[in-house]
């Protein structure tokens, strides 16, 4: 079967059939947007509209590959509580013959518009790529542009790795950010700008003081906080430096300024965004309220999960609340997710050396944990989910090194291995230490300081074995921990 295969030329029998099988697996997230079947990656579009959150993404259908990207769509008034819709945007068009590749949203005249790129794949085995448009009413119809692609033609001195357009108005003008590849096979962004949406003119390559950094630079996002420039983009092919860009393809943000008459962002400071083994093309909206909310694709490409064998694959990370603070981007869970909190549970004690596993915790399923950590005197101490006599993933803080990682190793489900099954970071490990951990069957989203270090991470636990959540030090530790069952989200 070709993977070039849209969802019409499909019948009911088989997309329930694929339905079911995923349906199957125990290892699918309750609250975590998901695909129902198939595989799902980049979040797109991602919007406040007609006083609804709505996130599309990138899903093909048919399996847990790489296909015929269509853009699947949930909604959500409460961020918590999403409901499937029906799929937004079929490539049926030549301008998108090989799939509808990643994009944003932007509300104009009572229309959510859809920016998005058209992938063609030609018979010699070249490319192509057009920059489309679709708009959702009200009622959540879908309609193409009938004059697309609104960006036909790829600049001189580029190949044909240019998608994935961001757009935002500033000062009644409509700006568009494209992720792109010199003919140097070295990465940048492009700035296009318009009256209309509808109108492009080329402005020209966006210019930074950072040197050659990867080959391709995906899934640009651009805003401000607490009046810093913000841009969030993922560049593939940067080189391992000590703990950053250990995946097989990163996500970065830089602070900065932004000079866009001139073409150039000035870059402050930049850091990895996500620090776990499964975060990439993070998309940001602002909300009603003007918080800056993000969703990531909690995946990697070119990587076999375990999900693969029952049809689907991937999520979506929670949604997270953005800030500055002193040029360090904080990541927050949003505040609905209390929301989602049922059966609570609290422990508390001390350990002298050694490991203490608490069985009176729950360590299956969808839960969230609080936990506080004071010692003075440990080098190494932390955390262990999924614990038992042949499994763990411990959370790992060392004084002496200042680190804290993770090690997702010590599973018999392995995956990813030629990257590495180990994360780590740098960090002031203070004598107390709080951590919210989010735990949904198959992933876990650790958030510690204030969401200043983030790990977004998927896991795969044997299902015919209890885990339990243990406390490990080699000294005097005092520890608290409050556990929330969470009830479900998402079907």
């Amino acid at each position: 079967m070709s993977k070039y295969k849209t969802i019409l030329q499909s019948n009911k029998d088989e997309l329930h059939s694929l339905y079911e099988i995923a349906n199957q697996d125990s290892w699918k997230p309750i609250y975590h947007i998901h695909p129902p079947f198939g595989l799902m990656n980049d979040p797109n579009g991602v919007s406040y509209y007609n006083d609804e959150y709505h996130v599309f993404y990138q899903w093909y259908p048919f399996g847990p590959i790489h296909g015929m990207k269509h853009w699947g769509h949930v909604k959500s008034k409460d961020l918590i509580n999403w409901e499937r819709m029906p799929v937004a945007i079929i490539p049926t068009e030549s301008y998108e013959s090989h799939g509808a590749y990643s994009g944003s949203a932007i509300v104009k005249d009572d229309l959510l518009h859809l920016l998005y790129t058209g992938n063609i794949k030609n018979p010699d085995d070249s490319r192509d790529a057009k920059q489309c448009m679709a708009t959702m009413d009200s009622q959540y119809t879908m309609t193409k542009y009938s004059n697309n692609p609104v960006i036909d033609i790829i600049p001189d001195g580029y190949t044909k790795h240019v998608r994935d357009p961001k757009v935002w108005k500033h000062n009644d003008i409509y700006y568009m950010l494209l992720g792109a590849q010199r003919k140097n096979k070295t990465g940048t962004l492009l700035l296009y700008k318009s009256k209309d949406l509808y109108n492009w003119n080329f402005q020209g390559e966006i210019t930074t003081n950072l040197k050659e950094f990867g080959f391709m630079w995906e899934c640009p996002d651009y805003f401000q906080l607490s009046g810093k420039d913000v841009l969030l983009f993922s560049p593939q092919g940067i080189e391992k430096d000590r703990e950053d860009f250990h995946n097989i393809y990163n996500v970065v943000y830089a602070i900065g300024h932004f000079d866009i008459k001139n073409l150039y962002f000035h870059i402050d400071s930049y850091y990895e965004a996500d620090k776990g083994f499964d975060f990439y093309a993070p998309q940001t909206l602002e909300d009603s309220t003007s918080r800056r909310l993000l969703f990531a694709w909690a995946g990697s490409s070119e990587i076999t999960y375990p999900s693969d064998d029952y049809m689907w694959a991937h999520c979506l990370t929670l949604p997270r609340e953005l800030t500055l603070e002193d040029n360090i981007l904080k990541q927050k869970p949003v505040s609905e997710l209390t929301k989602l909190r049922t059966t609570k549970k609290e422990i508390s004690g001390d350990i002298t050396a050694g490991l203490n596993v608490l069985s009176t915790l729950d360590n299956e399923g969808s839960y969230e944990l609080i936990v506080t950590l004071k010692t003075e005197d440990a080098k190494r101490f932390g955390l262990s989910l999924f614990h038992n006599e042949e499994e763990c993933f411990p959370i790992t803080f060392n004084r002496e090194q200042g680190t804290i990682s993770i090690d997702r190793g010590n599973f018999y489900h392995q995956f990813g291995g030629e990257y590495g099954f180990e994360r780590c970071k740098k960090i002031d490990i203070q004598d107390t230490i709080e951590l919210q951990i989010f735990v949904d069957k198959s992933i876990v989203e650790i958030f510690l300081y204030d969401g200043s270090t983030v790990f977004t991470s998927r896991v795969f636990p044997r299902k015919d074995m209890k885990h339990h959540i243990a406390i490990f030090s080699d000294a005097k530790l005092n520890f608290t921990i409050t556990q929330y069952k969470l009830k479900r989200g998402i079907v």
